[in-house]
């Protein structure tokens, strides 16, 4: 039963009869309830896996009421739509607002809310990146369809994922520099993320078949009718499956003996632990911390921008860089972030956003991700309290690994080899790279004397006559570069036969 008073919401479960309230947010219910209700009423649907109630989408358009500290408030822009999941043990609960959400890559889930949203009559965009179709429902009628000629590179900060977003701004022509290309008639919702026709370069020649940079890219003509009649703040609503875990290739049983404090050792595609302590002691992290600034930065800003710089007086980095420029571009701040770890880096990039927002859409990003036992309180990782678990670093390696596989190409190689080319600071100084190994394909280090020595690092090794790429989270260590060997020759003398 859904019924709405004065400013609450009111979905009564049919389990136990017993109205549940909260300040602008929706209770979910199981599936089976969900099922039930929405025959009685097609004003809501419930999500099949994390229980998210969908009438909240009746909501776009209009103004919410903030339940928690972390969610993004802009003046004179649509308020982003509010929402409570609760584990089906009533446990933590985690406002859902507009941003990446692994729900809407479930077809039922994606398909329910699109349904509800087209049933309220919602102008809104809908991309199906797996279908490869873009369509822009106005007021619930379809008006303009057109096909996915090509999307971002997987990986990449153009790469969309599943979720909920507003459209940010639009431009008739916008020019990437690091692409160094026009987009026509784009449409950037999330500030990354953007839907435009066939780009051309400077001298209007068209790029190639093979060109991986940009977002959605749609016919031209197709672009230019969808442009004129989406507006600020439109939703947009992508679907797009997840990256299918590899199944196929099977360990034996993991062995421990390892002697670092805390460490793991996995198989980044499948998640088999090969070898770990215990998963689940929260201590301090040091500059692990700024692989989540980095999720956020892709996230959230535009990385295909020029921004100016007032260094931070208040932090300092090993190789100062940012002292004596006026502007720099957010791409080469990601690189002095993951390559040197620059603290000044994590300052500037979090100021774009407003600090403290910044770090409460970081502390958002994990509940987001399931990283319950994490906490961030600076952007770059110098305070005691930034801190997690293996476990909670475990997800969120995969998480780039799987959606943001860029920001680990920095880490390795100081660039991304798309954009090679693209370097403010030739000569930097990559503290992430291990010792007398050629294994090494991404990751990040940091070191405080509250955290000791951290690291996380991804090797592509061959085990059974298998290329695999395994992940090793070390914290509190005392020798970060004999502890990842250990742990190497540890797998090599189990698992290569």
């Amino acid at each position: 039963m859904f019924e709405k008073t004065g400013r609450f919401v009111h979905l009564i479960s049919f389990r136990d009869d017993q109205p549940h309230e909260l300040r602008g947010a929706l209770i979910p219910q199981s599936v089976k309830v969900a099922e039930k209700a929405r025959a009685e009423s097609r004003l809501f649907t419930v999500a099949t896996v994390v229980g998210v109630p969908l009438a909240i989408f009746l909501l776009v358009g209009m103004a919410a009421v903030a339940s928690y500290s972390f969610l993004r408030k802009e003046p004179a822009q649509l308020a982003a739509p509010i929402v409570s999941i609760v584990d089906p043990n009533g446990a933590d609960k985690v406002a859902l607002g507009y941003g990446p959400q692994e729900a809407f890559s479930q077809d039922a889930f994606f398909g329910k809310t699109r349904d509800a949203l087209i049933d309220q009559s919602v102008s809104f965009i809908e991309v199906d990146l797996d279908a490869k179709t873009l369509r822009y429902f106005d007021k619930g009628v379809l008006a303009v369809s057109a096909d996915i000629n090509a999307v971002g590179e997987e990986g990449s900060w153009w790469d969309a994922p599943s979720g909920l977003y507003k459209v940010e701004k639009k431009d008739e022509k916008e020019f990437s520099t690091v692409a160094q290309v026009y987009f026509p008639w784009a449409i950037t919702f999330e500030g990354n993320y953007a839907i435009h026709g066939q780009p051309v370069y400077p001298d209007d020649r068209a790029v190639a078949d093979d060109f991986k940079a940009g977002g959605v890219r749609i016919d031209t003509a197709a672009a230019e009718k969808l442009f004129n009649v989406a507006t600020e703040g439109m939703a947009v609503l992508v679907h797009k499956k997840p990256k299918s875990p590899s199944e196929s290739f099977v360990y034996e049983p993991a062995v421990t003996g390892v002697t670092a404090p805390y460490y793991l050792i996995a198989d980044i595609d499948n998640g088999s632990v090969l070898a770990a302590s215990d998963l689940n002691t929260e201590v301090p992290i040091a500059s692990l911390t700024k692989l989540m600034t980095a999720v956020v930065a892709a996230e959230k800003l535009n990385l295909d921008t020029r921004v100016e710089v007032t260094s931070p007086t208040f932090v300092e980095s090993l190789i100062p860089r940012l002292k004596d420029r006026t502007n720099v571009s957010m791409y080469s701040l990601m690189q002095l972030l993951l390559v040197e770890s620059s603290n000044e880096a994590a300052e500037v990039i979090a100021g774009q956003y407003g600090r403290d927002k910044f770090i409460e859409e970081m502390n958002g990003k994990a509940k987001q991700l399931g990283m319950l036992s994490s906490k961030f309180v600076d952007p770059s990782g110098l305070g005691p309290e930034n801190a997690s678990t293996l476990g909670d670093l475990f997800r969120l390696s995969q998480y780039i690994h799987n959606n943001r596989q860029f920001i680990f190409d920095i880490t390795a190689n100081g660039s991304i080899p798309t954009i090679e080319g693209f370097n403010e600071f030739a000569d930097l100084q990559n503290f992430n790279q291990v010792k007398n190994d050629d294994s090494f394909v991404g990751g990040k280090v940091g070191e405080t004397m509250a955290a000791g020595k951290t690291s996380v690092s991804l090797h592509k090794i061959q085990i059974q006559g298998s290329d695999r790429t395994v992940i090793i989270i070390l914290l509190g260590s005392a020798n970060r570069t004999d502890d990842v060997h250990t742990l190497l020759d540890y797998v090599q003398e189990h698992f290569k036969h």
